[in-house]
């Protein structure tokens, strides 16, 4: 067999063992947390877990006492594998006797089974999930290369790789860095200039004033409310039956604003959950509530109230407990949960906290208009808007006073017909405002626990706002708790904000490594992933409290660490020793999102309109896409101004029917909360980047770019476009590749004269006319060719 063979086999068995083992384990250390309550909670919970209701032989295996009990029924005796009647039921060859149960569906694998025998003969050590433990202070790791750490991220990881017998990755050229750095904190690419000028820059505080640089950028807070969007279910429609608009964009604002500014976390979330509580309420704090409002809704005529407000608050609750907590409350809507300690009296409890939301005035009266109406909403006016106000109110008042002394029906007649126009004139300001929806307290709702998740069934017990009942209670002022002590819970430094800490810190992990240190970024309970390195989270988590919930300071941390500057190219040995880099051996390599794969093709274009803020926009797409749109119908009306040219964030979110380019990139619908995106490979994806109107359009005005600005010869050229595209110069063999491409559309297009006018017109931008048709529409091909490499498109 040839080497290069077994060598892929090898590494290919050693990729699948990791899955089912983790690496430690295969190291020869055994850990409750991270090697076997993962078995139990997959094979053993759903039937002997926290959910008493359907609990079976009154077995519960998530607990040390259902575990270790001291009667003859114990599962588990330490120590000894052989007398403990776990492992004789997990590795039992009887049909009538194997746990879990043929018709479960599940079966331990041997290396599985050999972890539980291990464990067991070496004591049966249990600890509680590590998820609701407080993160405790440890002791930075020491290294034996002590030059390589930068600050102690680098000890952490170093630690373990030395190990591991194993060496970091070396530092990512600078090319590689600025590259890295610019898509990481601003989503956009960096100029041929800024490449430059950092290459060049032989300051030993070069890389940190880039650092500083960007994260001073207002595009910082547009990349950054990429994913908080996404967290929160953000969307321009109301998701059910017509998917009408509904004003929300000044909600985005906020987000992006809030990120810029550097508001406290724990100020943001307070800020989302109870702006409108708060003392004196800021405008921006009321815009903030509409977090509350960004679920989906119906504004279909015959919907049933009371289900539509239940499944209203099911929705909140799987959302707030997703974004803040990292947990899946909504699995105990109907039941105990399965696999976490969360119960159905805990979810109704979580849900009485939001009864206090005006949020059904569209269930009273439908609306089937667009934008459709979500009371309570507020207008903001500009300046010049306010001050036409203000002249306008006081000329309808002094109007009003003299239609009130006039005498004469004609004096009269002449006022009612003045008045009449300056309230026409007023209404007119009120329909081209903007609006946004805010959240309005009033007298809460009575909120009953639904058996089964039943809104008809009203036999459940009646709740009282609390949060879950194994994670303690709130402290509250009022005789009824309320949105505001929920946000001071979740961020109190004495209570649960040292867990929602650890949940943000590992998010941020995620954004600038591509995977979270905990893997599974929305569920840090039984069906998630215990973290690879579990003291560097809880390190992580303890810095964000200390430094007062800074966001700029956790992300800048992170990334001026040596870890994060490691190249992404992996050696055999890395590759084989750790083929999914859970030690982080390397850095790592990943398509960009949807949004910033556009935002990187109109850049590089020169067509990029970097306004920050605003309405959403609506960008080319195919025709007749919404036509299974009702209630009303509607045809998609494309921007035909420079707002066709903005940034993916603004791109108009359509839940059912999402942008096409931003769907083959996997973008979320965003009617649930997504942590992590999916990245997927498929021809789709490829044709979207070739043929959409807004990427032909970007190639054919970078085209002109190079035609203008190359220089000569093509060579020249092709120099200029790989240098702009990629930030380096192109290897022979990738230069060879363009010239022959230049060569047979120029070929192509000279017997094809309609052809090249045809595409060198695509799109809204006006095309230089002073350019050869057949010219421009041969390097408009090259362009496109330069927008489609993989290395364009890669976050590496």
């Amino acid at each position: 067999m040839p080497w290069v063979i077994l060598r892929s086999l090898v590494v290919c068995c050693f990729a699948i063992l990791s899955l089912v083992i983790p690496l430690e384990a295969l190291a020869g250390n055994v850990d409750f947390n991270r090697d076997i309550r993962p078995i139990l909670s997959r094979n053993c919970f759903y039937c002997h877990g926290p959910d008493a209701t359907h609990r079976e032989a009154d077995l519960r295996l998530d607990q040390e006492q259902g575990l270790k009990s001291t009667d003859e029924s114990a599962m588990i005796h330490p120590g000894q594998p052989s007398q403990s009647v776990l492992f004789a039921r997990v590795s039992s060859k009887d049909s009538d006797l194997v746990m879990p149960p043929a018709d479960s569906g599940k079966k331990l694998k041997p290396a599985e089974i050999n972890l539980i025998r291990q464990w067991i003969a070496e004591g049966a050590p249990w600890s509680q999930h590590w998820s609701y433990i407080q993160p405790q202070p440890v002791k930075t790791p020491t290294v034996k290369d002590q030059n390589w750490p930068v600050n102690w991220i680098d000890n952490f990881i170093l630690a373990r790789l030395e190990t591991e017998n194993l060496k970091p990755a070396e530092e990512a050229d600078k090319i590689t860095l600025i590259r890295r750095l610019s898509f990481d904190l601003t989503g956009l690419p960096p100029t041929t200039e800024e490449v430059k000028r950092f290459v060049d820059d032989t300051d030993p505080q070069a890389y940190e004033k880039l650092v500083d640089r960007l994260l001073s950028s207002p595009q910082y807070g547009e990349r950054m409310a990429i994913y908080w969007l996404d967290l929160v279910r953000f969307a321009d429609t109301v998701g059910y039956h017509g998917d009408q608009d509904h004003h929300i964009s000044p909600y985005r604002d906020y987000v992006i604003d809030a990120f810029n500014q550097n508001l406290p976390y724990d100020q943001f979330v307070r800020e989302q959950l109870a702006g409108d509580l708060l003392p004196e309420p800021s405008l921006q704090q009321k815009i903030a509530t509409g977090y509350n409002r960004v679920l989906q809704t119906s504004h279909e005529g015959g919907v049933q109230r009371k289900e539509y407000l239940a499944m209203y608050a099911a929705d909140r609750i799987r959302n707030f407990s997703g974004v803040f907590m990292g947990a899946t409350m909504g699995c105990c809507q109907c039941h105990d949960h399965k696999y976490d300690p969360y119960t159905i009296k805990d979810f109704y409890s979580m849900v009485a906290f939001f009864a206090d939301i005006d949020e059904d005035r569209h269930l009273i009266r439908g609306s089937d208009r667009i934008p459709t109406i979500r009371e309570p909403e507020i207008f903001l006016y500009t300046d010049q808007e306010k001050e036409q106000i203000a002249q306008l109110e006081t000329s309808i008042k002094t109007k009003q006073a003299e239609l009130k002394s006039a005498a004469e029906k004609q004096d009269q007649k002449k006022l009612k017909q003045e008045l009449a126009k300056l309230k026409k004139s007023r209404e007119a300001i009120d329909r081209s405002a903007i609006k946004t929806m805010i959240t309005v307290s009033i007298k809460p709702r009575e909120i009953r626990i639904l058996p089964r998740g039943n809104w008809l069934d009203e036999t459940g017990p009646v709740v009282q706002p609390a949060i879950p009942e194994f994670l303690g209670t709130v402290r509250s002022e009022q005789e009824r708790p309320t949105r505001l002590d929920l946000a001071d819970w979740l961020s109190d430094k004495q209570g649960y904000g040292p867990l929602m800490a650890r949940v943000m810190a590992n998010r941020f992990w995620y954004l600038f490594f591509g995977r979270g240190i905990a893997p599974v970024l929305d569920d840090f309970g039984g069906q998630g992933g215990p973290p690879h390195y579990p003291e560097l989270l809880d390190q992580l988590a303890i810095k964000f409290l200390d430094d007062q919930w800074d966001i700029k300071q956790m992300v800048k941390f992170i990334v001026m660490s040596r870890t994060y500057r490691q190249s992404s190219i992996e050696s055999d040995k890395q590759r084989t020793a750790d083929p999914f880099n859970h030690w982080l051996n390397r850095q790592a390599r990943f398509r960009l999102p949807a949004e910033m794969i556009r935002d990187n093709a109109l850049a590089v274009s020169g067509l990029l309109v970097k306004e920050v803020g605003g309405p959403s926009v609506k960008p080319y797409q195919p025709a007749g896409y919404y036509r299974h749109l009702n209630f009303p119908k509607r045809k998609y009306a494309a921007d035909t101004d420079e707002r066709q040219w903005r940034r993916g964030l603004y791109v108009h979110w359509q839940r059912q029917f999402l942008h096409p380019m931003l769907k083959a990139f996997d973008a979320p619908s965003r009617e649930e909360c997504t942590a992590q995106r999916p990245r997927s490979n498929t021809p789709i994806a490829a044709i979207t980047l070739l043929n959409d109107p807004t990427f032909v359009e970007a190639s054919r005005k970078f085209a002109e770019d190079i035609v203008q600005n190359g220089g000569n010869p093509d060579s020249a050229k092709i120099q200029y476009a790989f240098r702009k595209a990629t930030s380096r110069q192109p290897e022979k063999m990738e230069q060879e590749v363009l010239l022959t491409l230049l060569d047979s559309n120029r070929t192509a297009f000279s017997t094809k004269p309609k052809s090249a006018d045809l595409l060198t017109h695509t799109g809204l931008a006006k095309t230089n006319s002073s350019l050869d048709a057949i010219e421009l529409a041969a390097w408009t091909e090259v362009a496109r060719a330069l927008l489609n490499l993989n290395e364009v498109v890669t976050r590496n």
